[in-house]
Order: structure tokens, then sequence, then C-alpha cells
């Protein structure tokens, strides 16, 4: 593999845990002179004496200084995470003592590793392929079970067990029709067309449901943000508050209470929503800092992937709080009228909610993902029903249809897959884009044949499907393919 051509003659040092106080600190250690390094530092045992895959419980002493008590973890290469010798010092969690450590081993003749360098000599020394090896970076972000899960199921080879048979199959006519080149005159074909058009049309299948699992895997991998806004007063800060399950942020009957956004993240069945609370939007504002605020509010509304619109459902029955009785009110949503007063309540029901039609409107052309969600049901006196598939009626307050609108946005976000599936997902853009070139490159191929064109035409399409399945995992296109000429059909030329 490339890592044994480039022959890493250097031993790399670097803290494997997060920076800080805690029980445990672990320092690992990779490369040709591991074990001569730490072996000067450990008493008692002569490491290099020692079978892989050991611990080993010793003081770990440099020119006579006591630096801790540790245990130590030996792995010997290949079989190791990076290919090479390994050594995992766990020490006690100091900072203190954690540097000395590490600074004793640099002075043995190790140096500090660059970020990323034991997954990059794990790549090189071929344990793990490129896919695999974002996927540790990835499993190390990960902020939700979906987002590990999908990580995961990368680095154990998912996700390049189904590139890396079609690379394979894809090479091998590769090889026959490149075979068909040199035996040009006397007109043979080695490769089956049947075969390659029906290979050509299973692969399409695989690399158009990857592509489409990369909405999914996006949304895994770095969450979605939704932004809650409305009208000033209509509860968006308390539902930010409910949903949180904490006092967050502020709540008044002051209207403009939320002057600026607030931004918290939420964990709702293994997909990270960014929830945004935003200011309450109205057009007519003479405070200058709330102007700001609704600047920012309808900025947010643009950059969303969500977006919740939260409305009092009072305003949708032409009520307002106090100003009249229930019994009145029953009569004359029944009746469909709601006589006007000198607070200038309009005087038919669907009128009043005709602002909230707008708003589905607007929000439909915007083409938004998007909630209609109608608050204080517990002041409405049950008057009001859903009308919009998007709508749903809660009371922040009192947490009534919370978890309702938490499994609308679920819904939402997933439209009927299942972000803890068994299946390869597509979670990194620059996957996403070398299969959008491997989908190009196979539809090519398919004209190709259906216009029987050539050999020599088909192999460079060929060639180029195989570069870009090559650029997801790392492997070198042109070398294998020789590989498998030479290997499998000996032809002495």
């Amino acid at each position: 593999m490339l890592g044994k051509l480039a022959g890493w003659a250097d031993t790399i040092v670097a803290l494997a845990t997060p920076p800080g106080i805690g029980a445990i600190g672990v320092i690992r250690v990779s490369g040709p002179e591991a074990f001569s390094i730490v072996s000067r530092l450990f008493t008692g045992k002569d490491l290099a004496a020692q079978p892989s895959h050991t611990l080993h419980l010793g003081l770990l002493v440099d020119g006579g200084e006591q630096l801790d008590e540790a245990v130590v973890s030996l792995f010997r290469g290949p079989r190791s995470y990076t290919g090479e010798d390994v050594i995992e010092i766990s020490c006690h969690g100091s900072p203190v003592v954690l540097e000395r450590v590490i600074s004793a081993v640099i002075r043995g003749g190790a140096r500090m590793a660059k970020a990323g360098e034991f997954t990059q000599r794990a790549f090189l020394n071929g344990k793990l392929d490129l896919a695999q090896a974002e996927a540790v970076a990835d499993l190390i972000a990960s902020q939700s079970g979906a987002a590990a899960s999908a990580a995961l199921h990368t680095i154990r080879g998912g996700f390049s067990r189904a590139l890396r048979e079609l690379r394979e199959r894809l090479i091998s006519f590769s090889a026959l029709i490149e075979l068909e080149l040199d035996f040009s005159q006397e007109d043979v074909e080695f490769a089956d067309r049947t075969q390659l058009h029906q290979l050509i049309s299973e692969a399409s299948v695989m690399t158009a449901e990857l592509l489409q699992s990369f909405r999914l895997g996006n949304v895994i991998r770095n969450g979605v943000s939704v932004a809650i806004v409305g009208k000033p007063n209509a509860g968006k800060s308390t539902l930010l508050n409910t949903l949180l399950n904490e006092e967050r942020a502020i709540v008044s009957e002051i209207a403009g209470t939320t002057r600026d956004t607030i931004e918290e993240t939420l964990n709702i069945g293994g997909i990270v929503f960014r929830l945004i609370d935003t200011a309450g939007i109205r057009q007519h504002t003479s405070d200058v800092i709330e102007q700001i605020g609704v600047g920012r509010s309808l900025e947010k509304m643009e950059q969303a992937d969500i977006v919740v619109y939260l409305f009092d459902v009072r305003d949708s029955i032409g009520v307002v709080a106090g100003r009249m009785g229930s019994e009145a009110v029953t009569g004359s949503v029944r009746s469909g009228a709601v006589a006007a007063n000198g607070n200038g309540l309009r005087e038919e029901t669907h009128a009043v909610r005709g602002d909230l039609t707008e708003v589905r409107e607007d929000l439909l052309a915007r083409g938004k993902a998007f909630l209609l969600v109608g608050n204080k049901v517990d002041m409405a006196a049950g008057l009001v029903d859903v009308r919009y598939p998007e709508e749903v009626l809660i009371s922040a307050r009192d947490g009534r249809g919370v978890e309702v609108l938490k499994r609308r946005l679920v819904d939402l976000v997933l439209q009927g897959e299942t972000a803890l599936g068994d299946g390869a997902i597509v979670t990194n853009a620059r996957h996403y884009q070398a299969l959008a070139k491997v989908a190009e490159a196979l539809e090519s191929i398919r004209k190709g044949l259906d216009e029987m064109l050539p050999g020599d035409l088909l192999a460079l399409d060929i060639r180029v499907c195989l570069h870009y399945l090559g650029e997801i995992t790392g492997e070198i296109t042109t070398e294998d393919r020789l590989g498998y000429i030479f290997s499998k059909f000996c032809i002495g030329k």
C-alpha cells in the first residue's frame, strides 16, 4: 500500500483524549521507534519483549524523575489502528502530568503529531479507505445517535463495500474491453455487452439511491435549523423554553420583549434541531432596536431549513382576552360573525384567519418546509379547528400538543425515511459530488451501449466512472485496472 511505499521514518505522539482535567488521559505514540522510546521511560518490564495487545502497569521515569504511574497498551504493527507499532499510555488526567509525559516522549525522539495524522497513516497504510477515514472524524463530531450510527456504518465499510463491488465489476469489464482493442484485427468480443448493460442499470439504481440519501444524510450530520417566527406576543419564547424544558428565553406579556435571535439545539428522535427564537415580526414600530431585531428575524427565516410560524389562536377566532365573554364568543363563532367594536375586531371569522392564509401562501411560494402552529389553545375554550395540513394546535404554557409538534418536525425532516436504517447513507458533500459524476458517467456508458459505440469509447467512459469512484475511497484506478489485466489474463506482451 501507499504507506509502505512512503516508508514512515518518524514516530509521532499526541494526546488522544480531550484536553482538560479528567480521571485519565490517553497519550498515543505511533511509529517505528514507539516501543524503544516508551521502553526507556517505563520501569519494571522490557516492553519490547512483551506480546502485542497486552496491558502493563508501571512507573514512567524521565532522568530520575517520576512522571506518573500509568498503564501502557501495546499494539504491534500491522495489527494496530495506524498499521504501525502503537503504544497508548493511560495516565492520570492532570494536564501537568500529561504535558510532562508528552515532553519526555518528544525528548526521546518522537515529534508532535499533526491534526488527523494518526488516521492519515491508517489510510496510507491500508487500514482504512478514504471514506472510512473521513467517517472517523464524523463519528467524533457526531451530536446525535443517528449521526453516530451513520458514521459507524461507514467506518465498518458499509458504504465502501457497495462502491468496491461496483468498482471491481467495472474494472473487470474495462479490462475485457481494452483486451478487445489488442485483438481488434481479429474482430473478437470478450466483454458481454448484455451483462455490461445489466451492470450499468443496477449501478445507476444504486447510485441514485445513494444520491437521494444525501438529503437525509446532510440532516443527520449537520442538523436542521428551525426558525420560530410570528407576531409579537405569540408565545415564541415560551415555546422555546417548553421545548428545551428550561427557562432559556425571557418571557413577558410586553410585546417585543425578544429583541435579538436566541439559538439552542434540541435532539428529537436522533436528529439535532437548531431552534432559533426570533423577535416578533410587525411592520410598524418606532423602536430602532426592535426594527433591527425584526430584520434579523426575517433573515433567519430565509436561512432556516424549516419555518415554524407561531400564531395566537385567539386571533383566528377574533377574540381578545378579557374583551368578550365565552358565551358571546361561542355564539359569534357558530353564527360565523364577530361584531366589530372600538378595538377594530373584524366582522367575519374567516377574514381574521385570512392573515394566516396569506402567511401559508407566502411560505408555499418560497418553497419552504413549514408548520403553522396555533398557540394558547388553553385560552380559546376549544373554539379553533385545524384547517390546513401544516397546522398544529398547542399550548406552549402547559405543554399541550408539544409532543405532537415534535413528531411533526421529525416527520417533516424524514419524509417517510428512517434515520437509523441499515442501508448506506451519504453524509459527506465530497462523496455526493463524486457520486453525481459517477451517475453522469454511468449514463454515458448506457448511451454508448445503446448506440453500439466502439470499445475504445466505452472504455473511456468506464475509466471516467472508475476515476470518480476511486475519488471517494482513495483508490488508484489505473494501477488496479492494470493489475487486474496482468493477474487474470496473463497477456504476454
